[in-house]
């Protein structure tokens, strides 16, 4: 067995005479190791250990419930597949809080959350279009063909489908989502369906909330821990079936699961940050094939990945026969900083009708930095090198990777002088300079960012002071921001990509793009594709109810990546994006491996990083492996940074060869104090 804590393991325990017979893979036991009581995962049983039996520690008891077979063995390979431990894959799959239930104390019910508390109302489902239908049937195909195999017993890993949605903004993909998690439901199988973000799209979870009542769970970490463990609880014992949340609920404990819907697949947020760095979309495609069940990825703007190995499903009008919103790309190489005229007259004429409009500015902020006219200095974070950024509302400069903050300086430290000059501007500019302009309070400016996330939810500027400070417990937080946009007689919601996200607001009638060019000048192979999906997306969000325009403001007007998201062209840009990748054989024609060493001195990372290359020559990652680097990357949170990136064909042989070279340089007394950090496909 092995402890849920980051430890190699696993570790041989005794089992009592007391504890045989309710002990099984998946069972959770509270075990001594060391001088503590620590909560273990049984992995495997077995009749002997290389250890004496005299000399084995027996677990002290067991708890109420353990973690299903098949999560176990999931855990199991994450840990191979993204270079972690067993001990810190098993802990994506224990219950919401397992550590604190060392006691096995039976818990009190607890009620469900007052907005998921609502019973099966089973509203009449609409009726399909003819490309709905069309792009259903091949998954109910798929459907019936898996629970077949699951009835033959013949389940096993690689039997499963993938089907992507390739569906325009407004073209119905959800409807499609809850016919085939119905069909799952009607074979006696389960369903999870994954979200990007439940703060950001309240409207699909509502929806199968309505059409399948108290048979949906919802897993998220803005529920009460309490609140968490009794849905994962109705899960385990079946009280529920379907389960809808963001990445984590891909470990939801559904038995004999049928359907595993991926909303919104293009979305960077399905890859994990922390150890282990799973990708949400490739742990669904390994579980749904280990469950023999269908594998639905969806998107208006997919992967390029996607597009290259799974079959699609095509929805290329919406559901309303509407058309999607005319694009106009506004040069901006001769306009200073701020709103094109053409811009400002849009929202002038949104005003004057009385409509609502979305502008988009994905730099959140004031300002992006601050400078000293007369010497030249610039506020940067004294623990990474970057410059910091401010924040006029709250009267602070701050990092926006460690989170330093501190007081917005009056004066220059370095000369005294109070020429202090404020460069760019950011969505906290935006929404004081457009409340300014519509200073009569009819036309409410919405901002939502992350500093408005952070703060619990922001209301509306209500006139040219800026927005409120109303805390989330008042105004309802994120969800509450957007139901008072969406209930606005008339408004702008401006913000960064999270106003592009699957929100759908049908009297939205204009859509504006700021500095669209802004991701194209990051240093990523994925920065062209991330463009085109951003600009797609929030284009999405106008003319849902009737007549729409979007602008996109920008200083590379003849940027691939614009000129296609302008034209609504995703198949022309996704031929030239993979045309463009197999020439570079970047994925999906190739894996990437990033690692990454850190240590308070430079050369120590540098050594280390060196050391990891040295021996990853003889760990041999495969024939048409490349590993590039090292190279420096900016200091982050105090430690210097070295990173090595190695490019392979064959992602197993790679993925082993970088976890033995990683450990065997981790493991020599030359590079203690260095951390060493695997991403294997890092986004």
């Amino acid at each position: 067995m092995t402890t849920a804590r980051a430890l190699r393991g696993p570790f041989d325990y005794r089992l009592p005479e007391g504890l045989r017979g309710g002990v099984d893979v998946g069972s959770m036991l509270v075990v001594p190791f060391g001088s503590r009581e620590v909560l273990g995962v049984v992995v495997g049983l077995a009749d002997s250990s290389e250890i004496a039996e005299e000399k084995l520690l027996a677990p002290l008891r067991a708890l109420e419930l353990g973690v299903p077979v098949d999560l176990v063995a999931l855990a199991e390979w994450i840990a191979v597949e993204y270079c972690s431990t067993i001990a810190r894959a098993l802990g994506l799959v224990l219950p919401p809080g397992a550590a604190h239930r060392l006691s096995g104390r039976k818990r009190r019910v607890v009620a469900r959350p007052r907005h998921l508390a609502v019973g099966a109302r089973s509203p009449g489902a609409p009726e399909l279009t003819a490309e709905q239908a069309a792009a259903l049937q091949p998954i109910l195909a798929a459907l019936r063909a898996r629970r077949a195999v699951a009835d033959r017993g013949h389940t096993a890993p690689g039997a499963g489908s993938q089907r992507l949605l390739h569906g325009v903004t407004g073209s119905g993909k959800t409807e499609v989502y809850l016919r085939a998690a119905a069909a799952a439901l009607e074979q006696g199988r389960g369903a999870i369906v994954l979200v990007p973000e439940i703060a950001l799209t309240p409207q699909i979870v509502g929806r199968f909330i309505e059409r399948f009542g108290e048979t949906v769970a919802v897993l998220h970490s803005q529920l009460r821990p309490a609140e968490r463990y009794a849905e994962w609880r109705r899960l385990r014992e079946g009280d529920a079936r379907v389960c809808v949340g963001p990445r984590s609920a891909v470990f939801a404990p559904i038995e004999d699961l049928g359907l595993i819907v991926v909303d919104e697949e293009h979305d960077a947020s399905y890859k994990h940050e922390g150890d282990p760095r799973y990708d949400a979309r490739d742990v669904a495609a390994e579980r749904a094939a280990r469950s023999g069940a269908v594998l639905l990825l969806g998107s208006a703007t997919p992967r390029a990945e996607t597009i290259h190995r799974v079959p699609a499903s095509v929805l290329a009008s919406r559901v309303d026969g509407r058309p999607l919103p005319a694009v106009a790309v506004l040069d901006m190489r001769g306009e200073t900083q701020g709103l094109h005229p053409l811009t400002a007259q849009a929202l002038a004429e949104v005003r004057a009708a009385r409509g609502k409009a979305i502008v988009l500015l994905n730099r959140r902020g004031w300002s992006n930095f601050l400078s000293c006219r007369s010497c030249g200095r610039v506020w940067s974070c004294p623990e990474c090198d970057v410059a910091l950024v401010l924040h006029r509302g709250g009267g602070y400069i701050a990092c926006h990777h460690c989170g330093h903050r501190e007081r917005a300086p009056e004066r220059c430290p370095d000369c005294a002088s109070t020429a202090v000059a404020r460069h760019g501007a950011g969505t906290e500019r935006l929404q004081h300079d457009l409340a300014g302009v519509f200073d009569d309070g009819s036309f409410p400016v919405f901002r939502l960012d992350a500093d408005v996330v952070a703060a619990g939810g922001d209301a509306g500027s209500g006139g040219p002071g800026g927005a409120s400070s109303a805390a989330a417990s008042e105004q309802g937080g994120v969800g509450g921001l957007l139901r008072r946009f969406e209930a606005a007689d008339c408004g702008v919601l401006i913000g960064t990509q999270m106003v592009a996200k699957g929100h759908d607001f049908p009297d939205v009638s204009l859509g504006v793009v700021l500095d669209a060019d802004a991701t194209l000048r990051f240093p990523d192979f994925r920065a062209e594709e991330r463009t085109f999906a951003l600009i797609a997306q929030l284009a999405g969000r106008a003319g849902r109810g009737g007549h729409g325009r979007v602008l996109v403001q920008t200083i590379a007007p003849e940027a691939r990546a614009i000129v296609h998201a302008a034209r609504h062209d995703s198949d022309g840009f996704l031929a030239g994006e993979l045309e463009r990748r197999r020439a570079l054989r970047y994925p999906p024609f190739s894996h990437l491996i990033r690692i990454v060493c850190a240590a308070e001195e430079s050369s120590r990372a540098r050594d280390a990083a060196n050391a990891v290359r040295g021996s990853l020559s003889t760990c041999a990652p495969g024939a048409d492996a490349a590993v590039l680097g090292p190279a420096a990357l900016f200091r982050l949170r105090g430690r210097e940074r070295q990173v090595l990136v190695i490019k392979a064909g064959e992602r197993r042989e790679a993925v082993r060869a970088v976890g033995e070279a990683v450990q065997a340089v981790a493991a020599t007394r030359e590079h203690t104090g260095v951390s060493f950090s695997v991403d294997v496909d890092p986004q």
